[in-house]
């Protein structure tokens, strides 16, 4: 079968390398000229099954009010008048109940505990590097509240089998050695042992070029316009360049995807939310870390790639814009240098920022659409990287009429089929 994927992503890339495996004759199409320099060009670096949460829970709505006057905020709002930012806090709000929590939750560990289990038989079956390390993630605590307020993720991670350990003050060196000399800023710690890390672009560019190996078509610059129906059924793509034609279609262009779907009568709620990062060379081996830990308070991962630190985090509303803000800067700089006091060089930051695509309930859509021959691999939020070799294996499942080695449900479109009240239905697709 003739597939055409739009976004060279990790995503849009992961998913090209399995179908082409599964014998299909595969084109991807990417507007920048090179696969991964958009959303995963410098993320966190985080490979974390274990510390996939939707960012709706109970209580997330009164800590953001006070994390708007924090000054190392993890949250920035800018005023806008956009109704889709609306639409989706809206939706956001409605997902922060303990059940819908669980709910999502449960969801995304599903895709993300079969994502980490792929990416292993993938580097084994095709030995792809990418600064990876296996030595899984420490989230540290500041206050004993926070220590307590995890109580409810450790009964979600034991109730479904993920490996993890509640750690003492004392006991967090064990596993960070750096973490030594300022363990008196801390109350405790979780440990996920089953969490990886690993640059993300490195990963892309290298799975694109196996990719190309197998017969995959990359065609860069080109720029997508839209989708030409035929009734209920996807006829082409309008790119700068002309029609693209085949039998299936996926959809992978990350925050850019509800646009491409709107003239369809698919209005997918996901949403923009910028992150910020930066990376830095390791100025003292012994003083860097030798994962990724995460500050809980100011919700930012420090992850060691290689002879780099790479330090990802902050949440911004702000549309598409892709500014480099101070504050945000500041703030990335401010936990690595209270963290890890001698890790890595501030004097060499280079600064990043990319538009995750979130989902009010944190939980990727995935799969079929009322279009016969068209396909999504939308909002993955922060978890992208996490769970790119689950999704790509399943969507090559999905188009090859395979059943899934999962269970689907709640990570299709189908859980928005019917909206929920008041809102209307996001799935009217227009008449032949």
């Amino acid at each position: 079968m003739r597939i055409l994927i739009l976004g060279a992503g990790v995503i849009g890339v992961t998913a090209a390398y399995y179908l082409a495996r599964a014998g299909h004759e595969v084109t991807v199409l990417e507007r920048r000229s090179a696969p991964g320099l958009e959303t995963s060009f410098a993320n966190a670096g985080e490979i974390s099954p274990g510390y996939a949460a939707p960012w709706a829970a109970p209580g997330v709505p009164l800590k953001a009010l006070k994390w708007l006057f924090m000054q190392h905020s993890p949250l920035s709002i800018k005023p806008s008048f956009d109704p889709a930012l609306w639409r989706w806090l809206a939706r956001f709000l409605g997902e922060c109940r303990g059940e819908r929590y669980h709910v999502n939750k449960s969801r995304m560990l599903r895709l993300a505990e079969y994502s980490r289990d792929q990416m292993k038989a993938l580097r084994e079956s095709i030995g792809i590097h990418y600064d990876e390390r296996s030595l899984g993630t420490l989230q540290v605590f500041r206050s004993q509240k926070e220590l307590d307020a995890s109580a409810a993720d450790v009964a979600l991670l034991r109730e479904h089998g993920v490996p993890h350990a509640l750690l003492e003050r004392d006991q967090l060196a064990r596993y960070e050695p750096a973490l030594a000399s300022v363990s008196d800023k801390f109350v405790g710690g979780l440990r996920l042992p089953g969490d990886e890390t690993g640059d993300c672009l490195k990963f892309t560019q290298e799975l694109a070029r196996q990719a190309a190996a197998l017969g995959v078509r990359f065609e860069y610059n080109q720029h997508i316009h839209g989708l030409e129906r035929d009734c209920k059924r996807i006829a082409g793509v309008h790119t700068d360049s002309g029609q693209y034609q085949a039998d299936a279609y996926l959809v992978a262009l990350a925050s850019h995807t509800p646009k491409l779907l709107a003239p369809l009568g698919i209005r997918l709620p996901v949403y923009p939310v910028k992150g910020y990062s930066i990376t830095v060379p390791v100025a003292d081996e012994m003083g860097a870390p030798r994962s990724t830990v995460m500050d809980e308070t100011h919700k930012i991962a420090i992850t060691r790639l290689g002879d780099r630190i790479r330090v990802g985090g902050t949440a911004e509303l702000n549309g598409f814009n892709l500014d480099l803000t101070p504050e945000r800067i500041a703030t990335l700089r401010h936990v690595v240098r209270d963290i890890f006091p001698r890790g890595g060089d501030l004097s060499q930051v280079t600064p990043w920022a990319g538009l995750r695509p979130m989902t009010p309930d944190g939980t990727p859509v995935l799969g079929p659409t009322p279009y016969d021959n068209l396909y999504l691999s939308a909002g993955h939020g922060t978890l992208g990287w996490t769970m790119a070799a689950g999704t790509g294996k399943v969507l090559a499942d999905l188009l090859s009429r395979r059943q899934p080695e999962i269970d689907m449900e709640g990570l299709t479109l189908a859980r928005y089929q019917a909206g929920a009240p008041p809102f209307h239905p996001l799935i009217a697709p227009r008449p032949c």
